[in-house]
Formats: C-alpha cells, sequence, structure tokens
C-alpha cells in the first residue's frame, strides 16, 4: 500500500522494528487495506513448522514493553508504550476503571473481572478462568468482558508462556497472560495517561495514523480508532 506503511516481516526483528517504527501494528486484516501484519509476512513466517509470527508475539512484547491486545476492531495489535498512552486515554474517556463503574458506564461483568487481573496480575488465562470461576455452571462471560476490557484498554497480554519438554523445548499454543497497564508499563503509564484531554488523544492517534495511511479514506481510521 502506498504510504510510510510498508515493511516485509521476515523475522522477529523486523516485527520489533516495525513497531517501534510505526506505533501501531495490526496483526491481521481490517478496515484498512495493507495494514496488518498478516499482509506483511512472508509465508515461511505465518504457515512454518519453524518458529514465526505465533512464537514471536511474546519475545516482541518483551524487548520492545509494547502494549499488545485486542485493540482495533476485535482484533490483535501491537501499540508501543507512546503510542498507547494516548490509546488508552481516549479508550477511557478519562476514566479509571472505578470511576467508570461508579458513574454506571461499566458492567458489572468487566469490573469483576479487572479486580481479578488488578489483583493478581501479571496471570495466565487458565488460571485467571480458575480463579474467577469461568466454567460450565460457574460465571460466564469471560470472552466478551476481555474484549471489553482490552478495547477500552483497562488490560492487556502482557507475555505468551509456552510449555517445555524435558530438553526445554517450547511446545504448543502459547498461553496469553493478563495484566494492567498500570502494572505492565507503571509509572510512565499511571503518571502520563490522564494527562491530555480525551479528545486530544483522539486526534494525535488520527494524526499519526493519517501518517502512516495517507491514502487511506478518512472513514476508515475513524472505523478503527472506534
Amino acid at each position: 500500500m502506498p504510504g510510510q506503511f510498508d515493511f516485509t516481516v521476515r523475522g522477529k526483528e523486523d516485527l520489533i522494528r516495525a513497531v517501534e517504527e510505526f506505533g501501531v501494528v495490526p496483526l491481521f486484516r481490517n478496515s484498512v487495506p495493507g495494514f496488518s501484519v498478516e499482509e506483511h509476512v512472508s509465508p515461511r513466517a505465518w504457515f512454518s513448522d519453524e518458529p514465526g509470527v505465533w512464537e514471536w508475539k511474546g519475545p516482541v512484547i518483551r524487548e520492545t514493553g509494547c502494549a499488545y491486545g485486542k485493540f482495533f476492531e476485535h482484533k490483535a495489535a501491537f501499540v508501543s508504550r507512546e503510542v498507547f498512552l494516548d490509546l488508552a486515554n481516549y479508550r477511557r474517556d478519562g476514566y479509571d476503571m472505578d470511576a467508570r463503574y461508579e458513574e454506571g458506564l461499566a458492567r458489572h461483568r468487566d469490573k469483576r473481572l479487572f479486580d481479578l487481573v488488578e489483583q493478581n496480575g501479571p496471570i495466565l488465562s487458565r488460571k485467571l478462568r480458575q480463579l474467577g470461576d469461568y466454567r460450565r455452571g460457574g460465571q460466564k462471560g469471560f470472552e466478551a468482558a476481555m474484549l471489553s476490557l482490552q478495547e477500552q484498554c483497562y488490560v492487556l497480554i502482557s507475555d505468551f508462556v509456552y510449555q517445555q519438554d524435558r530438553f526445554g523445548r517450547l511446545y504448543g499454543f502459547g498461553v496469553a497472560e493478563y495484566s494492567t497497564p498500570e502494572l505492565f508499563m507503571g509509572g510512565d503509564f499511571t503518571e502520563k495517561v490522564y494527562a491530555r484531554e480525551p479528545e486530544e488523544s483522539r486526534l494525535r492517534l488520527l494524526a499519526l495514523l493519517r501518517r502512516l495511511l495517507p491514502a487511506a479514506e478518512e472513514r476508515l481510521l475513524n472505523r478503527l480508532l472506534g
């Protein structure tokens, strides 16, 4: 696609550079054509027996300190720490979770799951489900609440953890580890996230997307921002 968002992912280092250079890197196809890893990745890094995109997600998060989660159109994306400050401020609309809940703007199911993450994070998905009794016959709505919390930037994925065989080799699918941005990013986040008006953060994000995607229709950029 014409514009600055033009790269090919052949290895983990390419993905790290993309996150650091662009600030927002969606993993999957979305409303804006060409704006995803999926559309720029080498087939060998996507469909191969060798470590590829799926295995790189955790290392990219750890090495860049970026936010990762379902932030755009219910789909996962990497967002640099600097850009995430504006994304979180805009999506939260200036409210922390306690204030949002007290104002009647958050569902009980979301607040309950958020509290579990805040009190126990970073925490693996399976452990979080156990603590919250999210099982058949128990609590319902885990996926819906987790999606809502990620899209409002109250929760993110801080790592992916793999099982190891007796030789120390990783196998299976990485298990998501959840945290709050406050826990994961510390003072750099908590001291700055509400420093601007939410509308100012939205305009800054929109300006970034315009620079990255000068050929994209404005309505698609706004749809992406939510």
